[in-house]
């Protein structure tokens, strides 16, 4: 599971709304803003949004297998 962290004034850029944030969480080297991963945690899976963040955090994993190649 993810780790919250928190990074410097500039922050680091969140994988799901693409802004600098200051606190957040890594998942597979990924940062996600406490902003999102609260949205993330409180949407139903019939939610429009839903389809957003599997999409969003789908890029983790392709920039983590591009990061191991």
């Amino acid at each position: 599971m993810g780790k919250y962290h928190t990074q410097s004034i500039k922050g680091e850029k969140c994988l799901i709304c693409e802004n600098n944030k200051l606190e957040g969480i890594h998942l597979f080297q990924s940062f996600i803003c406490m902003d999102c991963e609260r949205e993330i945690v409180n949407t139903k899976t019939s939610d429009p949004k839903y389809q957003f963040f599997v999409y969003q955090m789908g890029k983790a994993r392709i920039l983590q297998e591009r990061r191991q190649a």
